[in-house]
């Protein structure tokens, strides 16, 4: 091993007597202790969380608006055509 110790950070959170009960009766099930148990819940909902903002979601209507898109494209904008001209100038000059 190369001696670095492994550190970890302390956090603090205020809980009623109630859900703490709750808590530490899920714990006990599981064989954790509540700091372990607590730990691992927070991880989870972090991981939860974060992948819950990379998922796209679209209401039926706009899902129908986006497959019409794509199978029936609208035509190129003048603009776009300007840019992809441009494009094959500078990315296709000749040799």
């Amino acid at each position: 091993m190369s001696g670095e110790r492994t550190r970890s950070a302390r956090i603090e959170a205020r809980i009623t007597p109630e859900a703490l009960a709750v808590v530490k009766r899920a714990a006990e099930i599981q064989g954790r202790s509540v700091s372990d148990f607590v730990v691992a819940a927070a991880q989870e909902a972090a991981a939860r969380a974060i992948e819950e903002t990379q998922i796209v979601r679209l209401s039926v209507e706009d899902q129908r608006a986006f497959v019409h898109a794509i199978l029936d494209p609208p035509p190129p904008a003048p603009a776009l055509l300007r840019a992809a001209r441009a494009y094959e100038r500078l990315v296709k000059a000749p040799k």
